[in-house]
Formats: C-alpha cells, structure tokens, sequence
C-alpha cells in the first residue's frame, strides 16, 4: 500500500465516522497498516493530507510534532 492509497483510503472512511471517535480511528488504522506492513517511510511519505492522520502517523512512529519545540528549552 503506498502513501496515495493509505490517504484515499481514510479520507473515504473518515466522512462517515463520528466526530468524536475520529482521532481513536485513525489510530488503529494507523497500528492496521503497520501490523500489515506499511514501512515507516511509507507513513512520513503519507503525512499532510489530514491532520487526524497525520497525528496518528506521528503518535506512532514516535516523532515530535513540532521540530522546533526543543530550541527554547
């Protein structure tokens, strides 16, 4: 699966899921496509099509989400 389908794929679901249950979804698409064997780069390559995704994508491979953050520590 590459990074085109895995986004296609959830925005199609993603409009029929209730709002507040979107961001647990994403997540165990997420962990779905991983025990399946989507590689970590097909998952950076996925990042910016939506921000649940998205965050479910960094959650999992553990990556901060603001590059920039630790410059003020």
């Amino acid at each position: 699966m590459d990074e085109r389908q895995i986004s296609d794929v959830w925005m199609m679901f993603k409009e029929y899921l209730d709002k507040k249950h979107i961001e647990t979804a994403a997540e165990r698409y997420v962990d779905l496509l991983a025990d399946y064997g989507v590689d970590d780069e097909t998952f950076q390559s996925a990042l910016g099509t939506d921000s649940n995704l998205d965050y479910a994508i960094t959650y999992y491979l553990d990556l901060d989400e603001d590059p920039y953050d630790d410059e003020w520590d």
